[in-house]
């Protein structure tokens, strides 16, 4: 077995085992906050908070990888995830539990953003389509049927069960990223995927990276993306299932569970389509589809058209999740795989917290179908805009 191959595995255990933890409070978080007596904007808030930190952390870790290593940064992560859902369980006032989800939140950030630093270290562009779709429909697959077990944790032991469960899950992923991966920050040296180390200042990198349209938009993808999943899917979805078609915090995280499940199906071959056909025959489309389950998700009369909603959106993001990091590190200059993946990583958390304060104040002010109506058109403006203007930056040449 190959060293590329050896690491993938263990960023997927290590994925996998943060993931589940990371998606096992989904189901408990909107209504653990709504308990300390707040709305749904500070609703947003408590899902909003987490995004910051990890958009506060991701240059940092961009930093922190090169300087000391990636495996001493996943597993400076996974303590710091620990410390913050053990602090989450025990918060006795909102303020407090905004605090702790900040602290977990730079764990969470560490960790993500270093991983996709890896992939890109790992992988070539003719294959880095299927390797990182691997990796991505563990990390999407794990947060994704981590509602079911976090359901009912809260239905059974109470609100704060998943954080504590979470806490023990960052421990084990800062093991595995310790003890288990090789380095790869030097892989470019024995002669493998390009150099990660170069001089040159950030701000001189920044200034080429946003010059680059296509890099550009496959950032505002990937904001779309996770303004739509945290904003609209995490905070407002489960909301509208409870007021509206009456479901407990069990059936909406199995209905979560179920359009993952189905979506992981699709995620080796999106990732072929990907190398194959392109990264824009990708991106485009399942970013305009993800779009377009938020629609169902507001018109669904029944628990049927719930858990389509959770499929077509399962489905579509799956196909698309690891596109645009593979779009993004294709971009990276030589050298630059931290500073180009952590930036990508801060576009992303962007909508990770604009979206929940946003969709949160529309919710509270027009109601929670008009919040997931603005999700679907940010989710297709970005896939067309895409479509129309960004270069594609690798196809297959057996085409």
């Amino acid at each position: 077995m190959t060293t590329a191959n050896k690491t993938l595995i263990w960023m997927c255990v290590l994925a996998g085992i943060n993931q589940l933890g990371f998606g096992g409070v989904v189901p408990a978080l909107p209504l653990y906050a709504k308990s300390f007596g707040v709305s749904a904007s500070a609703i947003g808030m408590a899902v909003g908070i987490y995004g910051l930190a990890r958009f506060c952390g991701a240059i940092p870790a961009g930093w922190l990888s090169d300087g000391v290593g990636r495996r001493h940064a996943l597993a400076l992560g996974g303590v710091v995830t620990t410390v913050g859902n053990l602090w989450c369980a025990l918060a006795a006032s909102y303020p407090e539990f905004i605090l702790a989800r900040f602290v977990a939140g730079a764990g969470a950030g560490l960790i993500v953003t270093t991983g996709q630093i890896v992939l890109a270290d790992i992988t070539t562009p003719e294959r880095r389509g299927r390797i990182v779709s691997i990796y991505q429909g563990v990390f999407i697959f794990a947060a994704g049927v981590g509602p079911f077990p976090g359901g009912l944790l809260s239905a059974h032991y109470g609100l704060t069960a998943p954080f504590w469960v979470y806490s023990v899950a960052g421990l084990f992923a800062a093991g595995v990223g310790y003890f288990a991966l090789g380095e790869t920050r030097d892989i470019g040296r024995t002669g493998g995927a390009k150099r990660n180390r170069a001089g040159g200042s950030f701000l001189a990198d920044f200034a080429m990276l946003w010059r680059q349209t296509g890099f550009v938009l496959a950032c505002l993808v990937s904001m779309a993306n996770a303004a739509a999943r945290t904003g609209g899917l995490f905070a407002i979805v489960p909301v509208l299932g409870t007021v509206r078609l009456g479901l407990s915090v069990t059936e909406i995280g199995f209905a979560l569970a179920v359009g993952t499940v189905v979506g992981l199906l699709a995620s080796y071959p999106g990732g072929m389509l990907t190398d194959y056909f392109g990264r824009k025959a990708v991106i485009a489309p399942s970013t305009i589809v993800s779009g377009a389950s938020m629609l169902l998700f507001c018109f669904a009369p029944s628990y049927a058209w719930f858990m389509a909603a959770n499929i077509v959106w399962g489905v579509a993001s799956a196909i698309g999740g690891a596109a645009p990091s593979v779009y993004a590190a294709d971009s990276a200059p030589p050298g630059r795989n931290a500073t180009t993946l952590s930036l990508f990583r801060m576009a992303g958390d962007i909508g990770y917290v604009a979206g929940p304060l946003a969709l949160g104040a529309i919710a509270d002010l027009f109601g929670a179908t008009v919040s997931l109506i603005v999700a679907a058109g940010l989710m297709l403006v970005a896939g067309v805009l895409f479509a129309v203007y960004a270069p594609e930056t690798y196809r297959s040449r057996n085409r």
